[in-house]
């Protein structure tokens, strides 16, 4: 039995995704890991160094886990296949970013650039040095932001473009903020939003193939 609207591909999320995919790519093609770090890292204000630590946060568990409660709560959505599909697109792409992590343990830019006076970082901050690439936080916001316009009822799908600008501003939170490369944050991106999509499309797929009777349960 077909899947209903809601269960299709969010154009509004997934265009943008697709271009900040193609884009991205040719950056990283053409300019060197430097110079995408500084366009970013070096334009800074004091309005920005809070507004950047705010969006940085919403890649975090203890953003990611409240608010996706949040919303199960929502009558809509109080069901046990949200809670499911909740656990499973978030919690596996970040499962295996940590994976990519600790096979590539590449520097974070603190390391690489720690004694270069250009660089931007905010002294409350804490400061990494390593297991660099590929970005935890940007994976989280990917992945949870993924995962909310694949639910969101058809007539909300407009939502999509919200999810993917504030998934794409967490992304630049952390070049901001001298936490990772573009490379980071851009192979985040791609992790956790292709391993949740793959998860919500097989969740969805045992959900209707085996428990169709449940759905409203």
């Amino acid at each position: 039995m077909p899947a209903p609207k809601e269960h299709s591909l969010n154009p509004y999320f997934f265009i943008p995704f697709v271009l900040w995919c193609i884009v991205g790519g040719i950056l990283l093609s053409v300019y060197d890991q430097q110079t995408l770090f500084a366009v970013v890292n070096t334009h800074y204000s004091s309005f920005a160094n809070v507004l950047m630590q705010c969006c940085s946060f919403m890649g975090e568990a203890m953003f990611i886990i409240p608010f996706l409660l949040f919303i199960f709560f929502l009558p809509r959505f109080r069901n046990r296949w949200f809670f499911i599909m909740a656990i499973i697109c978030v919690a596996l792409p970040a499962l295996i970013t940590q994976w990519l992590k600790f096979s590539f343990r590449s520097p974070r830019p603190m390391a690489v650039y720690e004694h270069q006076p250009w660089v931007h970082y905010i002294n409350t901050w804490p400061l990494l040095h390593a297991n660099s690439f590929p970005s935890g936080h940007t994976t989280g916001a990917f992945s949870m932001y993924c995962f909310l316009a694949l639910v969101m009822p058809y007539q909300y799908r407009s939502l999509g473009l919200v999810f993917f600008i504030l998934a794409i501003t967490t992304a630049y939170a952390r070049l901001y903020l001298a936490a990772h490369f573009f490379a980071d944050v851009y192979a985040a991106s791609i992790v956790g939003t292709l391993v949740a999509l793959v998860a919500y499309r097989f969740v969805n797929y045992i959900q209707y193939r085996y428990f169709y009777k449940d759905i409203g349960a």
